[in-house]
């Protein structure tokens, strides 16, 4: 018996839906992450992109325990000496209700191009509506 290896002409995407609200926003990320890998299939094969694409709606509606409201800081780099700025999640969700979605799920994939891949089929959206009602996605328990 040979040892399966998925190709592009083997793979087969679907589209989910997931519903962010009250929901934590690390738990959830592992999930949306392990299916955008593919890792969810029983032929996930590690060097190739076979994972399915995903929908985060009311992503402004995301939960975070304890004091990380005012405590988890989101760091940017001009590139300039000292030029480190640090932005608590509460502005950042005030700003960008999508970033910390985001931010979240593409650190846990693989920070190659193939994660960079797999970031793009990834669509957050701060409220319920969502424009991919053409490609008809399930519904996905987290």
């Amino acid at each position: 018996m040979k040892t399966f290896m998925a190709n592009e002409s083997t793979i087969t995407r679907k589209w989910y839906v997931v519903d962010a609200k009250d929901k934590t926003l690390g738990r959830l990320s592992t999930e949306v992450a392990s299916v955008l890998k593919g890792k969810h299939k029983p032929t996930y094969t590690p060097h190739v992109d076979n994972g399915d694409y995903v929908i985060v709606v009311n992503a402004e509606k995301i939960k975070l325990t304890g004091k990380k409201w005012d405590k988890k800081l989101y760091y940017s780099h001009s590139g300039y000496s000292g030029g480190l700025k640090s932005t608590p999640a509460k502005e950042v969700m005030a700003k960008f209700p999508t970033r910390m979605v985001e931010k979240a799920i593409i650190g846990m994939l693989p920070h190659t191009k193939l994660g960079s891949q797999m970031a793009k089929k990834l669509f957050v959206y701060a409220g319920p509506e969502h424009k991919h009602i053409a490609q008809r996605p399930e519904s996905l328990e987290v």
